[in-house]
């Protein structure tokens, strides 16, 4: 199992923390007439946008019961986890992983919960986009993603 990268989105859709793990090959962008590659902030939309839509679709196509969880390209496995709180975890991984939404279950209850929301220096919203800086949540995170590689 390979993890390429990890978001979280908050309730007003901004992207308050990112990490990626597998740096983006730099071949690829010297390539006759390759397009720029995109900066992370533009990575996150660009993700929270694919997320946003297709949770919308399954919502409509299924029913409020029903829950959009992960999707496959040729590249890539797109794992979606949505709190009670409307905080939003979403992990890339290669094609060939399973379901990763007890993972980011318990990146939440384990590593969020505990360093982040119980932390009474760490603001409660984030506004503008300002992201998380948690010294024991990125630490935490990195120990876990890296065991389960």
């Amino acid at each position: 199992m390979v993890v390429y990268s990890f978001y979280i989105f908050d309730r007003h859709t901004e992207c308050i923390y990112s990490k990626t793990w597998l740096p983006s090959s730099s071949g690829d962008a010297h390539q006759a007439g390759a397009a720029p590659r995109a900066s992370t902030a533009d990575d996150a939309k660009l993700i929270f946008g694919t997320v946003f839509s297709l949770r919308n679709m399954v919502r409509k196509l299924g029913g409020d019961d029903d829950a959009f969880v992960s999707y496959r390209t040729a590249h890539y496995k797109l794992h979606y986890y949505e709190t009670a709180s409307n905080l939003r975890l979403v992990m890339l991984t290669d094609t060939a992983t399973l379901s990763m939404r007890n993972v980011l279950h318990q990146i939440y209850i384990n590593l969020w919960v505990e360093y982040v929301v119980k932390n009474p220096l760490s603001p409660v919203e984030h506004k503008g986009g300002a992201g998380v800086r948690n010294e024991l949540f990125e630490l935490g995170l990195d120990q876990f993603i890296r065991g389960l590689m």
